[in-house]
């Protein structure tokens, strides 16, 4: 049982000795106990926003977390990864839309969790579920 990981929990792993790092740090250790942790390819680059981090920083901090990065990702998930996006997008549009704005790589991560791990680990918890209703989130 492999559970993926959303950006925000490595960011904060990454803010150090915050409430937040260390809340994070116990999920993942619990989820990795359980079985394989990995992220998709959106979470690596998104990684790379942070300050100060190079991609050896990303690829050195997953390694030493012991996550891996799997850049498989199939047609059937990029394209629900699409589908919800435009969805989103359309609600948007739409005069009675106040939900914030979001970013394709939200939808690729919650597609590729989908699609090969049991769980999603993020902060994000109520956006997946909205969105993923399928997906079993969990939330540091």
């Amino acid at each position: 049982m492999s559970t993926a990981l959303d950006t925000n929990i490595l960011v904060d792993l990454l803010a150090g000795d915050q409430p937040s790092a260390r809340a994070a740090s116990a999920a993942l250790d619990a989820a990795g106990r359980r079985g394989a942790l990995v992220v998709c390819p959106a979470v690596h680059a998104g990684l790379l926003a942070f300050p100060g981090r190079s991609a050896v920083d990303v690829d050195a901090l997953l390694e030493d977390v012991g996550i891996d990065v799997d850049g498989q990702m199939t047609e059937a998930a990029w394209r629900r990864a699409g589908e919800a996006f435009a969805g989103h997008a359309a609600r948007r549009r739409s005069a009675a839309a106040s939900a914030p704005r979001r970013i394709l790589a939200d939808f690729l991560i919650g597609a590729h969790a989908l699609s090969g791990a049991a769980t999603l680990l993020t902060r994000d918890d109520r956006f997946f579920r909205t969105v993923f209703p399928e997906l079993t989130v969990e939330r540091p």
